[in-house]
């Protein structure tokens, strides 16, 4: 660390709101130090950044210094919150009982503490976040639905409007399954080609989301992955209900009226 500098650590929102850059003097710090310095000789520092980190929690940034600084620059020794990472083979719940005896030897009985593994933590982070975007998934579900819907509605016009068509395809010694595979082969390249469209465009709107919203919005970046096996298997999976959908309302291309309806051209 240079000397007479004191190294601390920002969140994105710091380096989106004050400009903040890694290696550079943190100057609204340092100042506002300066200003104390003034009242209490000895508290004036110099503070660089020494690094950034992601912060899902803050939307107005958060800054992270070593304790010894923060006690010597301060002199403020309370905690509010405690990491810890055990020991190889170290029983949680023993080190849990450990620090609540210690807590409660400091600051007497019924020390208000509160343990969560990191486990927990990202499991219940995760149950919110499903809980916040679950009618997302219903939407999801109802578009899905109307959907094959068109699609039925759709293939049940042009079954109408084709009759002759599918007529004179029976003529020509088309049997009633092979005139339903043509239905269903067109289903499954309509649903296909729509299928992979919403691929393509949901994943502009991802790209959208996490490369220009969140940054703007929330000062956060985050990783884009993209579970590729449950896009597919959804592709798919509605692929083969586009196809099913199509087969079923083209039933009656194959029947009797589809051939008789060649005889209003005779």
């Amino acid at each position: 660390m240079p000397p007479g500098r004191i190294g601390i650590y920002v969140s994105e929102a710091v380096v989106d709101l004050y400009g903040a850059r890694p290696g550079t003097d943190f100057a609204p710090l340092s100042e506002a130090f300066r200003a104390e310095a003034q009242e209490k000789p000895g508290h004036s520092a110099t503070f660089f950044v020494a690094g950034v980190w992601r912060d899902y929690v803050r939307q107005f940034g958060a800054i992270s210094i070593d304790r010894d600084d923060f006690i010597r620059l301060g002199g403020d020794r309370a905690a509010n919150d405690l990491a810890l990472w055990r020991a190889p083979g170290t029983d949680a719940a023993t080190l849990q009982q450990a620090v609540r005896a210690l807590a409660e030897q400091m600051l007497g009985p019924g020390a208000p503490l509160e343990f969560a593994a990191p486990g927990a933590i990202r499991a219940n982070s995760l149950r919110i976040f499903d809980r916040s975007f679950a009618v997302t998934y219903w939407l999801q579900a109802v578009a899905i639905g109307i959907g094959l819907f068109g699609v039925a509605a759709s293939f049940g016009a042009q079954v109408l409007a084709r009759r002759k068509e599918f007529g004179l395809l029976a003529h020509l010694g088309l049997t009633r399954r092979q005139i339903l595979a043509v239905v269903a082969g067109e289903g499954a390249a309509w649903t296909g080609a729509g299928a992979a469209a919403g691929i393509v465009l949901g994943l502009a709107v991802s790209l959208v989301l996490v490369l220009v919203v969140n940054p703007q919005s929330f000062h956060w970046t985050m990783d884009l992955r993209v579970p590729w096996l449950r896009l597919l298997a959804l592709a798919a999976a509605v692929a083969a209900a586009g196809t099913l959908t199509a087969r079923i309302a083209g039933g009656a291309a194959a029947g009797r009226d589809a051939v008789l309806a060649v005889k209003e051209d005779w």
